[in-house]
This record gives C-alpha cells, structure tokens and sequence, in this order.
C-alpha cells in the first residue's frame, strides 16, 4: 500500500518505521525542510528517535501536496496546534485518514477527527490511540492501541494494516470518546510528574491516576462519549503510561514543574512537545462549555496558566469537601 505520513516527530516516524518494515511504500512528510534533509542524509531522525535506523525504502518528502496525491492511506501525526494546517492538503483525499495526534483545538473545542470532516470531507476517518511510546514501540516492545472510527470497514483497515505480535490494534466505534481519552490523560500526567517533582509516593500518584479517571470520564460522556472508553486502552490505559513511565514528555514536563521551574522556560527548553499543557486550555474551557466538575484539570491548568504555587494546587486540591466515590 502507498501509505503517507504527516508528521516527522518521534511517533510520527516510528509509525512510518514500522510500516516501511512491512515492505509497504512510505513517505514521510514534515513541516520543516531540514528534519527532510537530515532524515534522507543519515536514514535516521536524530532530533526525535535518536540511533534508531529507519528502512532504506523509507522516503522523506516535504511536499505535502506530492506525497498525498499519490497515496491511499494517509497517518496524520502532527502536533495538535498544525494539526489544521498539515491536513489542508488533503481537501480532496478518497482514501482513509487516520489521526493519531492527541489534543483538542482550543479555539473550536474539535478534536482532530472533527478537524479532518472540515479539511479531508471526502476521506474515511479513523482516530487511533493507546499506550505506545515511540521508543519502546520502535524497538518492538508489545503494546495494544485502540483504531476508533463511525465507520467499521475504515477501523478494520487500519487494525490489519498496524495489527502484530508486538502492536495488538483493537477496534471502536466511539471515535470520540477514543480521541477525548488519549488528549485529556496528558493534562493528568502532568498533574502526576508534579507528583514526583515534590518527592511524593506512589500512593499519591494511584489517588490521583485513579480520581482522573473518573473526572475523564465525566467531561467524556458529557462531550458525547461512552463511559466504558475511559477504562480501556485510549483511557485508563493510555493514562497508566503517561503518568508513570520515565520516557513520558507529559510527566516530565509536570516533574519539573513540581521541582520550581517555570511553565514557560519548560516549553522553551523542550525538543518535542508536550501536549498536555496545551491541551490543559482546552480541556478548561470544554468543562466549563459542559458544566462538569473537573478539580485535577482545574489545578493543573491553574498551575500552568495563573502561576500558581505547586504545593499550593495540591493544598487546594486535597482539601476539597469529603464525598462519596463516583
């Protein structure tokens, strides 16, 4: 299959890897016209997935209009804030599109399935999502993902073409509630990386990994989604990763934020982006759009956003009225 993927970060290119090594016909695509260059000189993309050998059949484009022309399937793994942008040039793209960008656009409230009905109309869209980081995904350590899409023939598509020993893809028709759970667990492994950042224990972390859930799943279902999404793997599963594992960008961004460094400065010094602190923004103002109690994404976005004393959020947080468990 001619397969395009928009988006030479780290998950974007392992996505692209393991499709190349399946002796499909791939071509990676990126804003910048360097990470182009650099991917075609070493065959590697130091920036994002350092000493990781990508395949010599995998091409690296910047002309996103050359590359979509002539493909069949198209993977979108832009951050979420080009997310808009990457995908204007698929106005007439047939073929299916498949996001596996996590975010929620701020100014509308989309996420970026909705985003692709506007851009890609003609396109069958599928959103997947899961706990893969990229690195242990390229070195083929065993993951499960979730292919959600309203149209089972296109979530079918795409299990086949991604499904293997090591990336076991599962399929959903709660397209929404798939996308909504893989965005809004960055916001929390934030949260969670502040955890560590003042020295906290792992009891902390479970409560709070274990009270997000309930609050993703509140503004979820408020939004449209099934509950039940919330405690699979675009959910509970995607969230367990984020705000435990040490390659978390999300949980490192929240460490160091715990530690007395400035949201801003962490932005800055970043390499890859963290989606969890725009994601936070959004995630604000869909809550209170929706009316839903969401006090973890509250604090965090307060930390973030208002310069609000770590400790103090966790004061706050903790010190919320006794209830019964929801």
């Amino acid at each position: 299959m001619k397969i395009t993927v928009l988006g030479a970060g780290a998950w974007g290119t392992a996505l692209a890897r393991m499709l190349a090594a399946r002796k499909h016909e791939v071509t990676l695509w990126d804003y910048f016209p360097e990470t182009v260059a650099a991917i075609r000189k070493t065959g590697r993309n130091e920036r994002y997935l350092p000493g990781i050998e990508l395949p010599a059949g995998l091409q690296a484009e910047a002309d996103a209009a050359k590359v979509v022309g002539s493909a069949e399937l198209v993977v979108v793994a832009s951050v979420s804030k080009g997310f808009r942008n990457a995908t204007q040039c698929l106005g007439s793209f047939g073929g299916v599109v498949v996001s596996v960008t996590k975010g929620i656009e701020f100014e509308t409230g989309n996420t970026m399935s909705d985003i692709l009905k506007e851009n890609s109309p003609k396109a069958r869209i599928v959103a997947m999502s899961g706990p893969t980081l990229a690195t242990e995904v390229t070195k083929g350590v065993p993951t499960a993902i979730v292919a959600a899409s309203g149209d089972d023939g296109a979530a079918q598509i795409v299990q086949t073409l991604f499904h293997s020993p090591a990336f076991r893809v599962y399929t959903s028709s709660d397209l929404h509630g798939v996308e909504l759970g893989g965005a809004l667990k960055n916001v929390i492994a934030i949260g969670a990386g502040v955890c560590d950042g003042l020295g906290f224990g792992d009891n902390s972390k479970a409560a709070l990994v274990t009270r997000a859930i309930a609050e993703m799943r509140r503004l979820g279902v408020a939004c449209g989604a099934q509950a039940d999404t919330f405690t699979g793997l675009s959910g509970l599963g995607d969230l367990m990763v984020t705000c435990f594992s040490r390659l978390s960008r999300n949980r490192d961004f929240g460490e160091r934020l715990g530690q007395g460094e400035k949201a801003e400065a962490i932005v800055a010094s970043m390499t890859a982006v963290a989606e969890g602190y725009p994601t936070a923004r959004s995630a604000r103002e869909l809550a209170r759009k929706h009316n839903v109690e969401t006090p973890i994404m509250e604090e965090v976005y307060a930390m973030l956003y208002e310069g609000k004393d770590v400790r103090q959020a966790v004061q706050d947080l903790t010190a919320r009225e006794s209830k019964a468990e929801d």
